[in-house]
């Protein structure tokens, strides 16, 4: 037994020995302004580092694949909700997506692309339910009980570094949690350049920005992050167009015509088109960028998108009855916390094995917060009066 044990020991040793080598092979193979994995910060101090033969934001990913919070992307909204066909982008193919594109262009330009999946697969896990629509409902729920305003990029940080593994958090390197901070998509750079050399307190400050002002502009601290910001307009803009088709909101003849010659009309012409053009202007430079045509003719489309997709009242028949819904378990759990109500699911499914630093450390509403933002949109709608259920939007 004794010498069995001695084996896997030396075994395990090997594996780290291997972990370094991997570490000096970055140092060779990455480009100057890449993340290096060794340069991962944790906030907390992990015992088991010393035995761990994962790189750090290898690790990270690892944590994030095998969170409940990543299985709930299956059932979550990216743009469409309560429309019944198999075709339609969920939040799950998107953050896919997301992934390998940034990765491509990580590769091409020399970068970590441990770092820059890990800040991709965990950048919507705090999407609430009905995506954007759900986000701007909860958010103004949110300021009205005094917890600031909701942002999903805040909210992510919050589920993987506060609620998950009973409110213990996977303790993830501060590149990781930056990146999925400052991931915002929906704001359009040409060029975006790293804030180095961040702190834990930097991080926790910027947060508190976000939640009080969630317009507020942020930059990642390492390219990585800033790769997986670019890419996430990227996964979205044109698989938002081929959905909007398939649902007869909109017709490819249609597009932009100065967004078409730059960029083509099906999404597999516009990613090319744009991951081409990022490598391109990106390629040994210390920020990440689209040309100037490009990013004009990216703008445009993400206009058209807006006004025709986004905006489309075809697509909100169900809001007002969402929103009344959000309002009402809002309200529900809020008064489950107050009057301490054991057998209310916030008590026997999201609270129970909480730690005791969680519990302290939130107040009733951001308790509530979290439950809800968590939710997927089956188990959202499985809350609420049968009665109250909006049923599917038919086009």
């Amino acid at each position: 037994m004794f010498r069995q044990k001695e084996k896997t020991e030396d075994a395990v040793m090997d594996l780290i020995k291997q972990k370094g080598r991997l570490d000096l092979r970055e140092i060779e193979f990455l480009y100057s302004h890449g993340t290096l994995s060794r340069s991962g910060i944790r906030r907390r101090f992990d015992k088991n580092d010393a035995t761990e033969y994962r790189q750090s934001f290898s690790l990270d990913v690892d944590r994030i694949l095998h969170s409940l919070a990543y299985t709930r992307y299956i059932d979550k909204t990216q743009v469409f909700y309560l429309i019944e066909n198999d075709h339609i982008t969920h939040r799950v193919l998107h953050v896919q997506l997301l992934s390998k594109i940034a990765r491509t262009i990580g590769r091409f330009l020399g970068l970590n692309e441990d770092l820059i999946e890990a800040i991709s697969l965990g950048h919507d896990v705090g999407h609430p339910p009905f995506g954007h629509e759900g986000e701007r409902i909860l958010s103004n729920l949110c300021r009205d009980h005094g917890i600031g305003h909701f942002a999903h990029s805040v909210q992510s940080l919050q589920c993987l570094d506060e609620v998950e593994r009973s409110g213990n958090g996977w303790n993830l390197c501060l590149q990781t949690l930056d990146g999925i901070l400052c991931h915002d998509g929906e704001i359009h750079n040409q060029t975006l350049s790293p804030h180095l050399n961040k702190t834990f307190e930097d991080l926790d400050e910027e947060r508190k920005k976000k939640t009080m002002d969630p317009q507020c502009p942020l930059a990642p601290m390492t390219l990585e992050g800033c790769v997986v910001r670019m890419a996430d307009t990227i996964s979205y803009i044109g698989r938002d167009l081929e959905d909007a088709i398939r649902l007869n909101l909109v017709k490819r003849s249609e597009f932009p015509e100065e967004s078409v010659k730059c960029l083509g009309d099906t999404n597999g012409s516009i990613v090319y088109n744009l991951v081409t053009d990022v490598i391109q202007a990106s390629y040994e430079k210390p920020h990440i960028a689209f040309s100037p045509e490009v990013s004009e003719a990216l703008k445009n489309l993400k206009q058209f998108n807006m006004e025709r997709i986004y905006m489309n009242p075809r697509i909100k028949q169900h809001l007002g009855n969402i929103s009344v819904l959000f309002e009402m378990l809002f309200e529900r759990f809020g008064n489950d916390m107050e009057t301490r109500e054991g057998e209310s699911v916030i008590f026997t499914g999201f609270l129970k094995g909480k730690s005791r630093r969680y519990k302290e450390k939130h107040s009733n509403a951001e308790i509530v917060r979290d439950f809800i933002a968590g939710m997927t949109d089956r188990y959202f709608l499985n809350l609420c009066p049968e009665n109250l259920r909006p049923g599917l939007i038919i086009l």
